[in-house]
């Protein structure tokens, strides 16, 4: 499983500032390693983000994302207390869901 992603949800008035820092290698499948050999592509393909459990974005990605991707959104109506979590998954099948409270 890959490394916990960095979620920061700030509220800002009636709204929260969400940001989320990925660690996820994002390979294209174009690079070659030192002995030649491509690097088979490893990408995340999808992010989707809830509200309390309620789902508030849904996004598609795919091989142009940077290494270790920064995505940040503004949630309307959240307040200090409520649950962010932001979930991935890539290319290979693997997933990742981390969670965080609006401060």
């Amino acid at each position: 499983m890959a490394d916990p992603m960095r979620i920061r949800a700030q509220a800002n008035g009636g709204n929260a500032v969400v940001r989320v820092l990925m660690s996820h290698e994002m390979e294209t499948g174009q690079r070659k390693d030192s002995a030649g050999k491509t690097i088979p592509a490893w990408h995340i393909t999808e992010v989707t983000a809830a509200h309390n459990g309620k789902p508030v974005l849904s996004a598609e990605w795919g091989p142009a994302v940077s290494k270790n991707p920064f995505m940040q959104f503004t949630l309307k109506g959240a307040k200090a207390g409520d649950k962010v979590s932001v979930t991935w998954k890539d290319n290979k099948g693997d997933t990742r869901t981390d969670e965080a409270t609006v401060s």
